[in-house]
């Protein structure tokens, strides 16, 4: 077959299925809203997508706002009376829909995609059967295809041509797979699958090569064999995202002779998808390139992304340690122990806690915290250390008005985009599971000490710090800068890190709840005003 033949078969038999009301609902919980959701519809038909995949098929109540649907009957609701040649389709995963409220067949929803694990293939395979015999064009969409040794792909697409459904999709979940992963996965399915069953594709971005990946498939496929590619409006979908629509779609006009219309995508993005992105970013994260190297649920990457508390570095090292038998389904108990085996890493820190108590014990602090109220009250702070001869500790940062005393870092993360402003005349002070970027003569604390003390364990750096002032006997602890946490408005001076991206107002009344205990072992006073000295 000749280029130009292979060109223009090629041509006929590609098709792009656009998935944001679907896999971009993991971004806003699915509610678009029901005029956007109408109007991306709209756009997307305009642009000549050929497959629209409008949401999820769930056990739910029906919302006009969300792309989740009790049934096709409250799916055809926000479809348009005129579509062109654009088809739709919905996905079922095939434990969260009961089969029996999926309704026979009228034409509307062209295709239903059902998704189910390795584990439970079986189940979803028995779904997909009952999808079928209900009049519907069935794709099949195993999770985590990368999960399947050959043998046992090789084992599921027998069973897949047997049932002889629509299609079947080449699944990248966790975003893991690599150019020659994809052409041996590729080679699997092009020899293993009946020829008549449309091959698609679906991948993530973890590690930024969607776009290649897609063209690399086009590239290597069989120009006999159909196939469909999934893509959403600026790659929107669970972060990190997916392939890019508006790339895909460029790309096959200049290359595969296709004449998508680009504008009203790039129109639908403008107006609807950018302004959710600047709330819930996605793209890129090295966080989740950790996930997919090691082909991870990425549900791994985001729980410890939410701690806040861990470097790149330390994820790598806890991800690393995840059991075989717990990578393709999330067990947050699982990842919650190697999390606390990780940063209870224990040292000898009886000699620093000696040397530090000879300094601290008797004297008054001043604690430092990044909150605005610390700059523009510098002037009453400074007053207090001078009258109370105070000693000076900052905590998770360094003030650049401090001269000397001590600075005390619980957070890795923190401590590491400190490295390069640590000042000479400060002694610093860690907890244990910090261990890259530790100094000789720097003092290093338990972390589980600090942070498990009483009846509620807390990793929030200022309990932790007045913990640690408590074990040193110290006479009072001022507070400056513990402004607290406010829904909107500033929290931290600019300039400083700080941001908890998880920290929220409902923070402010454990962390009160922490310093009323302390209360009972130290003086604690309030120098800036403070959410916390409202609560306590």
């Amino acid at each position: 077959m000749t280029p130009e033949i292979r060109k223009e078969t090629d041509m006929e038999n590609i098709r792009l299925l656009d998935c944001t009301l679907r896999d971009g609902g993991y971004i806003n919980d699915w509610n678009f809203g029901e005029k956007t959701i109408r109007s991306i519809i709209d756009r997307l038909i305009e642009a000549k997508t050929d497959l629209v995949e409008v949401g999820f098929l769930r056990n739910c109540t029906y919302d006009p706002d969300r792309t989740l649907f009790h049934s096709v009957r409250e799916l055809k609701k926000v479809l348009p009376s005129s579509h062109g040649n654009t088809k739709f389709v919905a996905m079922a995963l095939h434990n969260q829909y009961d089969i029996r409220n999926l309704e026979e067949c009228d034409g509307t929803v062209d295709a239903v995609r059902v998704t189910f694990h390795d584990y439970d293939a079986e189940e979803g395979l028995d779904f997909c059967r009952k999808v079928k015999e209900k009049g519907y064009q069935l794709f099949i969409n195993p999770i985590n295809i990368m999960g399947y040794r050959d043998q046992e792909l090789v084992k599921l697409l027998k069973k897949v041509s047997n049932l002889e459904p629509y299609g079947f999709s080449i699944v990248d979940t966790f975003g893991s797979m690599t150019k020659k992963e994809l052409v041996r996965i590729y080679s699997l399915c092009e020899n293993n699958l009946d020829e008549a069953i449309v091959l698609g594709l679906h991948l993530h971005e973890n590690m930024a090569q969607s776009f290649l990946l897609a063209q690399t498939f086009l590239e290597m496929k069989d120009p006999r064999r159909n196939c469909v590619l999934d893509a959403s409006l600026n790659g929107m979908g669970r972060v990190p995202g997916n392939l890019c629509l508006e790339l895909i779609m460029d790309y096959m006009n200049r290359s595969y002779g296709k004449d998508y219309d680009i504008d009203p995508v790039l129109d639908a993005i403008e107006e609807y998808i950018t302004p959710i992105k600047s709330r819930e970013p996605w793209g890129y994260m090295a966080e989740y390139f950790i996930s997919a190297k090691y082909n991870l649920h990425r549900n791994y990457a985001e729980y410890l992304l939410s701690k806040g508390t861990l470097t790149a570095r330390d994820m790598h090292q806890i991800l690393k340690m995840l059991p075989e038998n717990k990578k393709s389904a999330f067990d947050p108990a699982c990842i919650e122990e190697l999390y606390q085996e990780y940063k209870n890493q224990t040292v000898s820190d009886q000699a620093s806690l000696g040397s530090l108590k000879q300094i601290f014990e008797g004297r008054a602090v001043v604690l430092l915290a990044p909150g605005t109220s610390l700059e523009y009250q510098w002037d009453k702070v400074k007053d207090y250390i001078r009258s109370q001869k105070a000693i000076i500790v900052s905590a998770n940062f360094y003030f650049a008005e401090q001269e000397g005393g001590f600075a005390f870092f619980s957070n890795a993360k923190r401590f590491a985009e400190y490295q390069a402003l640590r000042k000479q005349d400060i002694h610093v002070i860690l907890t244990s599971n910090i261990t890259k970027g530790v100094r000789p003569g720097d003092d290093v604390i338990n972390y589980q000490r600090l942070a498990m003390e009483g009846e509620e364990p807390s990793e929030n750096c200022g309990i932790m710090l007045l913990r640690l002032m408590s074990l040193l006997k110290v006479k009072e602890a001022a507070l400056a800068g513990f402004d607290g946490y406010t829904e909107e408005g500033e929290d931290y001076m600019k300039g400083y890190f700080g941001a908890f991206q998880n920290a929220r107002e409902g923070d402010n009344r454990k962390i009160a709840g922490e310093i009323r205990k302390l209360q009972k072992k130290i003086k604690i006073l309030f120098l800036t005003p403070s959410q916390y000295e409202e609560a306590v």
